[in-house]
């Protein structure tokens, strides 16, 4: 179990090294200089062309002239050290942006996982209990759109009929719970229909089982059967996928919080990239892919108490 980890853990750190590696060379070779757009955000108005002088000067600042491998060297050796860099249009340490903004991304996350979780399971056991009638087949019809439908359309849906046309609930904005509703449903839509496909599937496979029919001939009660028996040997491959389902929710729903003004890692990351704010970009993209890649982990740990029969060499 402990190499296991190693192994693990040597695989998490590469992974979230090549993304980060990736990320910062990318957004180095898009058209545009760093510096314009550093004082075109910062200095001067729209319309205003920055001088030579005036982009030599953030250039040297922010060490821009630097080959791009050293600058990433410098940018990792600091990561390292837990410094982030400070962002180049806020002025504020990236670490310290992202502590702002990061309960508001688990909030919506955490959110629409629950909703994913308390419609799906019931839903998926109802729809193996009541294979090919016909609240299966609607359902099923059901979580094909949501699973097709992607989720920005959904969102859009949600404002105009429930925010526009309704008035039920606002259009965007971050607060109680009539603000948060629309985004955490637009945010758990896919989730939701992929957990209640998975949880049918698993269970129809499960149900035929021999120990399954064993029990119900002993005269057990046919809940007692799929909530103790069957519902914890089905749900091995759903939590898998809940687990990938909150790496991207915790990661930043990037377009469902850019649609609702959420005031979450997502809608940073947004800003960040438009404003060509490098090391805002970095750390967003660091926090993402730490937190996915840690979720996967404690997936693959969760295994072990679900069915003791899987070890990891």
């Amino acid at each position: 179990m402990l190499r296991y980890l190693l192994k693990r853990l040597a695989s998490m750190g590469l992974t979230v090294l090549a993304v980060c590696a990736l990320t910062f060379f990318l957004m180095n070779i898009i058209p545009g200089g760093t510096a314009e757009l550093i004082l075109k955000h910062t200095v001067l108005e729209i319309d205003d062309i920055p001088t030579d002088e005036q982009i030599a000067i953030v250039s040297s600042q922010y060490n821009l002239h630097d080959p791009l491998y050293i600058q990433f060297g410098r940018w990792l050796v600091s990561a390292l050290q837990g410094d982030l860099d400070s962002s180049y249009i806020q002025k504020k340490p990236v670490s310290y942006l992202l502590f702002l903004r990061l309960p508001a991304t688990i909030l919506l996350a955490f959110t629409a996982m629950a909703m994913a979780i308390l419609v799906g399971v019931p839903l998926g056991i109802f729809c193996a209990v009541r294979e090919n009638r016909f609240t299966d087949y609607i359902l099923r019809i059901v979580t094909l759109i949501g699973v097709s439908m992607p989720g920005f359309w959904l969102a859009l849906l949600l404002i105009l009929f429930f925010s526009v046309d309704l008035k039920l609930f606002p259009v965007a904005g971050y607060g109680g719970l009539r603000y948060l509703f629309l985004p955490a449903v637009a945010l758990s839509a896919h989730a939701m229909a992929l957990t209640l496909r998975m949880v049918r599937t698993g269970m129809l496979e499960v149900m035929g089982q021999p120990y399954i029919a064993f029990a119900i001939s002993k005269g057990l009660p046919f809940r007692y059967v799929i909530t103790k028996h069957a519902l914890k040997n089905a749900m091995l491959p759903t939590i898998t996928v809940l687990g990938i389902s909150l790496g991207h929710m915790l990661g930043g729903a990037v377009v469902i919080e850019s649609i609702f003004a959420w005031p979450g890692v997502g809608s940073l990351l947004v800003d960040a990239i438009s404003a060509r704010d490098i090391p805002l970009v970095q750390g967003c993209v660091l926090a993402i892919v730490g937190v996915f890649v840690v979720i996967n982990l404690l997936v693959d740990l969760i295994y072990i108490y679900l069915d003791p029969r899987i070890r990891y060499g």
